[in-house]
């Protein structure tokens, strides 16, 4: 497995960068190389994505979810291996701290090769970067879902 840390200070309040981040199907909007998310329910996302000319399609577990905290997930099925956790640390009444960190198995050649040059590293902390441009453009949420998931609940 490798691991992508990365960690942005995005110019909204707590609750406003975790309610856009919960709303998963918006994901296109700032994340390179992600075509759809589709949520099938509470803790299932359905994802298409297209990197380096390669579609894949997968579904991911959010496995611990806590409000304004956390939300943690895990790839179930398919050939993609992912699991993943994002945090949100408020900084003061208007700054928050969002950090992400991705472990995934890099598949074939091609996705081995962009993970020792780094590739994946920059395409996350620019998903990050497009994050925070997306939602200080705003200054609100598009929406929110602030449910508790335990793990194994």
């Amino acid at each position: 497995m490798s691991m992508v840390q990365e960690s942005i200070e995005v110019g909204v309040p707590l609750s406003t960068a975790y309610n856009q981040w919960t709303q998963f199907e918006d994901f296109p909007r700032f994340m390179e190389g992600v075509e759809q998310v589709t949520q099938l329910d509470e803790r299932r996302n359905h994802w298409r994505t297209k990197v380096a000319g390669v579609t894949r399609e997968f579904d991911t577990e959010i496995v611990d979810q806590l409000p304004d905290h956390k939300i943690a997930w895990r790839t179930v099925g398919g050939d993609v291996q992912q699991m993943g956790l994002v945090t949100f640390e408020p900084l003061d009444e208007r700054r928050t701290q969002v950090r992400l960190a991705i472990d995934f198995e890099p598949d074939g050649l091609a996705e081995k090769a962009a993970d020792a040059m780094g590739i994946v590293d920059r395409r996350v902390k620019g998903d990050l970067e497009r994050f925070k441009a997306f939602i200080e453009e705003r200054g609100v949420e598009e929406g929110g879902w602030r449910g508790r998931i335990t793990p194994g609940g």
